[in-house]
Protein backbone atom coordinates (compact mmCIF):
# COMPACT_ATOMS: atom_id res chain seq x y z
CA UNK A 1 0.00 0.00 0.00
CA UNK A 2 1.49 3.46 -0.89
CA UNK A 3 1.03 6.33 1.76
CA UNK A 4 2.84 9.72 1.03
CA UNK A 5 1.27 11.60 3.85
CA UNK A 6 1.59 11.23 7.46
CA UNK A 7 1.31 13.04 10.80
CA UNK A 8 2.97 11.97 13.70
CA UNK A 9 4.38 13.71 17.10
CA UNK A 10 8.13 13.47 18.63
CA UNK A 11 9.54 14.71 21.79
CA UNK A 12 12.96 14.29 22.95
CA UNK A 13 14.00 12.94 26.17
CA UNK A 14 14.40 15.44 28.91
CA UNK A 15 17.62 16.07 30.26
CA UNK A 16 19.09 14.37 34.05
CA UNK A 17 19.27 16.49 37.08
CA UNK A 18 22.71 16.83 38.44
CA UNK A 19 23.10 15.57 41.89
CA UNK A 20 23.79 16.45 45.67
CA UNK A 21 26.02 14.34 47.22
CA UNK A 22 29.46 15.49 49.12
CA UNK A 23 32.28 12.95 49.86
CA UNK A 24 32.35 10.29 52.40
CA UNK A 25 35.51 8.91 52.93
CA UNK A 26 37.30 7.31 56.19
CA UNK A 27 39.04 10.20 57.65
CA UNK A 28 37.84 12.84 55.99
CA UNK A 29 35.14 13.91 58.13
CA UNK A 30 33.35 16.96 55.88
CA UNK A 31 34.16 16.07 52.16
CA UNK A 32 33.69 18.02 49.09
CA UNK A 33 30.68 18.18 46.95
CA UNK A 34 30.78 15.14 44.23
CA UNK A 35 27.17 15.39 42.42
CA UNK A 36 27.96 14.81 39.07
CA UNK A 37 26.11 16.04 36.50
CA UNK A 38 23.14 14.43 34.76
CA UNK A 39 22.96 12.89 31.35
CA UNK A 40 21.61 14.96 28.05
CA UNK A 41 18.13 13.79 26.57
CA UNK A 42 18.20 11.64 23.39
CA UNK A 43 17.26 13.24 19.98
CA UNK A 44 14.81 12.30 17.60
CA UNK A 45 16.57 11.65 14.15
CA UNK A 46 14.62 11.75 10.77
CA UNK A 47 17.11 9.30 8.30
CA UNK A 48 15.99 9.02 4.83
CA UNK A 49 16.51 5.24 3.36
CA UNK A 50 16.65 3.92 -0.66
CA UNK A 51 15.22 1.05 0.86
CA UNK A 52 11.99 3.08 1.64
CA UNK A 53 9.17 3.53 -0.76
CA UNK A 54 6.08 4.64 1.22
CA UNK A 55 5.24 6.61 4.68
CA UNK A 56 2.60 3.31 5.64
CA UNK A 57 4.60 2.57 8.71
CA UNK A 58 3.42 5.70 10.33
CA UNK A 59 -0.19 4.78 10.15
CA UNK A 60 0.75 1.95 13.00
CA UNK A 61 3.14 4.22 15.02
CA UNK A 62 2.25 7.93 15.41
CA UNK A 63 4.92 8.59 18.51
CA UNK A 64 8.27 8.39 18.65
CA UNK A 65 9.85 9.08 22.46
CA UNK A 66 13.73 9.73 22.76
CA UNK A 67 15.18 8.31 26.40
CA UNK A 68 15.72 10.52 29.37
CA UNK A 69 19.33 11.23 29.91
CA UNK A 70 19.95 9.73 33.36
CA UNK A 71 20.56 11.65 36.71
CA UNK A 72 24.07 12.25 38.08
CA UNK A 73 25.31 10.33 40.81
CA UNK A 74 27.90 10.35 43.75
CA UNK A 75 31.43 10.33 43.38
CA UNK A 76 31.69 12.97 40.51
CA UNK A 77 29.82 10.51 38.22
CA UNK A 78 27.77 12.14 35.48
CA UNK A 79 24.22 10.43 34.44
CA UNK A 80 24.37 8.59 31.05
CA UNK A 81 22.93 10.25 28.30
CA UNK A 82 19.70 9.02 26.69
CA UNK A 83 19.47 7.00 23.57
CA UNK A 84 18.77 8.88 20.39
CA UNK A 85 15.78 7.40 18.25
CA UNK A 86 16.11 7.24 14.61
CA UNK A 87 12.98 7.06 12.51
CA UNK A 88 13.88 6.02 9.10
CA UNK A 89 11.92 7.46 5.87
CA UNK A 90 11.94 7.02 2.07
CA UNK A 91 14.17 9.17 0.13
CA UNK A 92 12.76 12.37 -1.07
CA UNK A 93 10.50 12.98 2.42
CA UNK A 94 9.71 16.69 2.60
CA UNK A 95 9.39 17.00 6.97
CA UNK A 96 7.25 19.92 8.35
CA UNK A 97 5.84 21.48 11.02
CA UNK A 98 2.48 20.16 11.34
CA UNK A 99 1.61 23.48 13.32
CA UNK A 100 3.02 26.01 10.95
CA UNK A 101 3.59 24.13 7.84
CA UNK A 102 6.54 24.98 7.83
CA UNK A 103 9.17 23.27 5.30
CA UNK A 104 12.08 22.07 8.49
CA UNK A 105 13.63 19.47 5.81
CA UNK A 106 13.97 18.08 2.71
CA UNK A 107 15.96 14.45 2.02
CA UNK A 108 16.88 13.81 -0.60
CA UNK A 109 19.87 11.36 -0.27
CA UNK A 110 20.29 8.28 1.09
CA UNK A 111 21.39 8.52 4.49
CA UNK A 112 21.05 12.02 4.74
CA UNK A 113 19.94 12.58 8.56
CA UNK A 114 17.65 15.86 10.45
CA UNK A 115 17.34 16.05 14.11
CA UNK A 116 14.42 17.06 14.42
CA UNK A 117 13.76 17.15 18.48
CA UNK A 118 16.95 18.06 20.08
CA UNK A 119 17.30 16.47 24.07
CA UNK A 120 17.30 18.63 26.77
CA UNK A 121 20.45 19.43 28.51
CA UNK A 122 21.82 17.90 31.53
CA UNK A 123 21.56 19.72 34.91
CA UNK A 124 24.91 20.49 36.69
CA UNK A 125 25.62 18.65 39.69
CA UNK A 126 26.40 20.72 43.05
CA UNK A 127 30.31 20.09 42.04
CA UNK A 128 29.78 22.43 39.21
CA UNK A 129 28.72 25.02 41.85
CA UNK A 130 31.48 24.72 44.34
CA UNK A 131 33.32 28.40 44.52
CA UNK A 132 35.99 29.42 47.55
CA UNK A 133 33.41 31.43 49.58
CA UNK A 134 30.55 28.58 48.69
CA UNK A 135 32.69 25.15 49.11
CA UNK A 136 29.69 23.41 50.13
CA UNK A 137 26.82 23.87 48.10
CA UNK A 138 23.26 22.31 48.72
CA UNK A 139 21.99 22.26 45.46
CA UNK A 140 22.42 21.17 41.90
CA UNK A 141 20.26 21.67 38.46
CA UNK A 142 17.59 20.21 36.84
CA UNK A 143 17.61 18.74 33.41
CA UNK A 144 16.37 20.73 30.82
CA UNK A 145 13.68 19.36 29.02
CA UNK A 146 13.34 17.83 25.78
CA UNK A 147 11.66 19.71 22.57
CA UNK A 148 8.82 18.11 21.24
CA UNK A 149 6.56 19.06 18.46
CA UNK A 150 3.73 17.71 15.73
CA UNK A 151 5.51 16.88 12.31
CA UNK A 152 3.88 16.22 8.94
CA UNK A 153 5.15 13.90 6.84
CA UNK A 154 5.23 13.97 3.03
CA UNK A 155 6.80 11.47 0.37
CA UNK A 156 7.68 13.17 -3.43
CA UNK A 157 9.13 10.49 -5.47
CA UNK A 158 12.40 11.07 -7.17
CA UNK A 159 12.54 10.38 -10.41
CA UNK A 160 14.36 11.55 -13.94
CA UNK A 161 11.19 11.16 -15.97
CA UNK A 162 7.42 11.47 -14.89
CA UNK A 163 4.64 10.63 -17.01
CA UNK A 164 1.10 12.97 -17.19
CA UNK A 165 -1.63 12.67 -19.52
CA UNK A 166 -5.17 12.14 -18.96
CA UNK A 167 -6.74 9.31 -17.48
CA UNK A 168 -6.15 5.82 -20.15
CA UNK A 169 -3.82 7.87 -21.90
CA UNK A 170 -1.73 4.57 -21.73
CA UNK A 171 0.98 5.44 -19.16
CA UNK A 172 0.53 2.60 -17.26
CA UNK A 173 0.57 -0.16 -19.79
CA UNK A 174 3.96 2.19 -21.03
CA UNK A 175 6.11 1.89 -17.87
CA UNK A 176 5.06 -1.67 -17.70
CA UNK A 177 6.59 -2.14 -21.06
CA UNK A 178 9.65 0.20 -20.87
CA UNK A 179 10.61 -1.25 -16.87
CA UNK A 180 9.87 -3.86 -14.46
CA UNK A 181 6.90 -1.58 -12.69
CA UNK A 182 3.64 -3.91 -12.91
CA UNK A 183 0.56 -1.30 -12.25
CA UNK A 184 -2.96 -2.18 -12.71
CA UNK A 185 -3.97 -1.47 -16.24
CA UNK A 186 -7.25 -1.81 -17.38
CA UNK A 187 -9.83 0.21 -20.00
CA UNK A 188 -11.05 2.68 -17.48
CA UNK A 189 -10.23 5.91 -16.32
CA UNK A 190 -8.00 6.01 -12.59
CA UNK A 191 -7.15 2.52 -12.78
CA UNK A 192 -3.77 3.90 -11.88
CA UNK A 193 -4.63 5.31 -7.90
CA UNK A 194 -1.24 5.61 -6.99
CA UNK A 195 2.34 6.69 -8.53
CA UNK A 196 4.62 3.95 -9.76
CA UNK A 197 8.08 3.88 -10.35
CA UNK A 198 10.14 2.04 -12.75
CA UNK A 199 13.75 1.71 -13.28
CA UNK A 200 14.31 1.96 -17.37
CA UNK A 201 17.37 -0.23 -18.36
CA UNK A 202 18.87 1.69 -21.33
CA UNK A 203 21.27 0.22 -23.44
CA UNK A 204 25.02 -0.15 -21.61
CA UNK A 205 24.20 -0.55 -18.47
CA UNK A 206 22.78 2.72 -18.32
CA UNK A 207 19.14 3.54 -16.54
CA UNK A 208 16.70 6.15 -15.65
CA UNK A 209 13.82 6.29 -13.49
CA UNK A 210 9.95 6.96 -14.91
CA UNK A 211 7.52 8.06 -11.94
CA UNK A 212 3.71 7.39 -13.75
CA UNK A 213 0.86 9.22 -11.64
CA UNK A 214 -2.68 8.85 -11.92
CA UNK A 215 -4.08 10.85 -14.60
CA UNK A 216 -4.56 14.16 -14.56
CA UNK A 217 -8.18 15.83 -15.59
CA UNK A 218 -9.43 19.27 -15.87
CA UNK A 219 -9.51 21.36 -12.78
CA UNK A 220 -6.65 19.12 -11.14
CA UNK A 221 -4.56 21.75 -9.60
CA UNK A 222 -7.73 22.47 -7.49
CA UNK A 223 -8.26 19.07 -6.15
CA UNK A 224 -10.85 17.67 -8.80
CA UNK A 225 -10.09 13.70 -10.03
CA UNK A 226 -6.70 12.49 -8.68
CA UNK A 227 -4.19 15.01 -9.33
CA UNK A 228 -3.66 17.41 -6.86
CA UNK A 229 -2.48 14.73 -4.61
CA UNK A 230 -0.09 13.80 -6.80
CA UNK A 231 1.15 15.96 -9.00
CA UNK A 232 4.03 16.83 -6.70
CA UNK A 233 5.80 13.37 -7.51
CA UNK A 234 6.75 14.78 -10.84
CA UNK A 235 7.86 18.00 -9.18
CA UNK A 236 11.36 16.52 -9.08
CA UNK A 237 11.21 14.79 -11.91
CA UNK A 238 13.63 16.36 -14.88
CA UNK A 239 11.49 16.30 -18.09
CA UNK A 240 7.46 15.68 -18.17
CA UNK A 241 6.72 13.10 -21.15
CA UNK A 242 3.27 14.16 -21.72
CA UNK A 243 1.18 11.09 -23.39
CA UNK A 244 -2.31 11.38 -25.27
CA UNK A 245 -3.98 9.08 -26.71
CA UNK A 246 -3.65 8.86 -30.38
CA UNK A 247 -7.63 8.76 -31.25
CA UNK A 248 -8.69 11.67 -29.11
CA UNK A 249 -10.14 13.99 -31.40
CA UNK A 250 -9.81 16.98 -29.51
CA UNK A 251 -5.90 16.49 -28.95
CA UNK A 252 -4.81 20.26 -29.00
CA UNK A 253 -7.25 20.96 -26.24
CA UNK A 254 -6.21 17.83 -24.15
CA UNK A 255 -2.72 19.24 -24.35
CA UNK A 256 -3.64 22.91 -23.81
CA UNK A 257 -5.46 21.28 -20.22
CA UNK A 258 -2.28 19.29 -19.28
CA UNK A 259 0.30 22.50 -20.19
CA UNK A 260 -2.42 24.74 -18.20
CA UNK A 261 -2.74 22.23 -15.20
CA UNK A 262 0.94 21.79 -14.76
CA UNK A 263 0.98 25.90 -15.10
CA UNK A 264 -1.68 26.44 -12.29
CA UNK A 265 -0.15 23.77 -10.09
CA UNK A 266 3.35 25.28 -10.32
CA UNK A 267 5.39 27.44 -12.24
CA UNK A 268 8.30 24.78 -11.36
CA UNK A 269 6.37 21.65 -13.35
CA UNK A 270 5.69 24.26 -16.05
CA UNK A 271 9.38 25.09 -16.76
CA UNK A 272 10.51 21.62 -16.98
CA UNK A 273 11.20 20.04 -20.38
CA UNK A 274 8.64 18.70 -22.41
CA UNK A 275 8.41 15.56 -24.42
CA UNK A 276 5.13 14.80 -26.46
CA UNK A 277 4.10 11.50 -27.53
CA UNK A 278 1.17 10.00 -28.88
CA UNK A 279 0.02 6.41 -27.69
CA UNK A 280 -1.85 3.67 -29.02
CA UNK A 281 -1.00 4.06 -32.39
CA UNK A 282 -2.04 -0.02 -32.30
CA UNK A 283 -5.22 1.09 -32.68
CA UNK A 284 -4.98 2.85 -35.88
CA UNK A 285 -5.77 1.40 -39.28
CA UNK A 286 -2.66 1.29 -41.15
CA UNK A 287 -4.10 3.91 -43.50
CA UNK A 288 -4.56 6.66 -41.16
CA UNK A 289 -1.13 6.46 -39.71
CA UNK A 290 0.97 8.63 -42.03
CA UNK A 291 -1.29 11.60 -42.21
CA UNK A 292 -1.58 11.07 -38.23
CA UNK A 293 2.03 11.28 -37.72
CA UNK A 294 2.23 14.71 -39.43
CA UNK A 295 0.18 16.29 -36.55
CA UNK A 296 1.12 19.88 -35.44
CA UNK A 297 0.36 20.32 -31.84
CA UNK A 298 0.09 24.15 -30.74
CA UNK A 299 2.56 25.20 -28.17
CA UNK A 300 4.88 22.57 -28.69
CA UNK A 301 7.78 22.88 -30.64
CA UNK A 302 9.96 19.45 -30.01
CA UNK A 303 9.58 16.31 -31.66
CA UNK A 304 6.40 14.49 -31.52
CA UNK A 305 6.59 10.48 -31.02
CA UNK A 306 4.42 8.19 -31.86
CA UNK A 307 4.32 5.60 -30.13
CA UNK A 308 2.56 1.61 -29.29
CA UNK A 309 3.82 0.36 -25.99
CA UNK A 310 1.35 -3.03 -27.10
CA UNK A 311 3.46 -3.66 -30.06
CA UNK A 312 6.41 -1.55 -29.51
CA UNK A 313 6.25 0.70 -31.98
CA UNK A 314 8.21 4.06 -31.63
CA UNK A 315 9.63 2.95 -28.01
CA UNK A 316 13.47 2.82 -28.66
CA UNK A 317 12.96 6.05 -30.41
CA UNK A 318 11.07 7.58 -27.50
CA UNK A 319 13.98 6.11 -25.02
CA UNK A 320 16.77 7.44 -27.03
CA UNK A 321 15.23 10.59 -27.52
CA UNK A 322 14.79 10.63 -23.37
CA UNK A 323 18.22 9.90 -23.04
CA UNK A 324 19.23 12.90 -25.02
CA UNK A 325 17.36 15.08 -23.08
CA UNK A 326 18.69 13.64 -19.17
CA UNK A 327 22.24 13.92 -20.49
CA UNK A 328 21.52 17.14 -21.67
CA UNK A 329 20.17 18.24 -18.73
CA UNK A 330 22.76 16.77 -16.48
CA UNK A 331 25.83 18.36 -18.86
CA UNK A 332 24.02 21.72 -17.76
CA UNK A 333 24.03 21.86 -14.29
Amino acid sequence: MFVDEAKIYVRAGDGGNGAVTFRREKYVPKGGPSGGNGGKGGDVIFVADRNLSTLLDFNYKRKYIAENGKPGGNSLKDGRNGENVYVKVPVGTIIKDAETDEVLADLTEDGEQFVAARGGKGGKGNASFATPTNQTPRYAEEGKPGEERRIKLELKLIADVGLVGFPNAGKSTLISVISAAKPKIADYPFTTLQPNLGIVKYKDYKSFTVADIPGIIEGAHEGKGLGLRFLRHIERTKIILMLIDVTDENYQKTYDTLINELKEYSETLFKKKRLLAFSKMDLLPEEETQEVRRRKVNGYEGKIHFISAVSGFGIKELLDDLWTKLTEEANSL
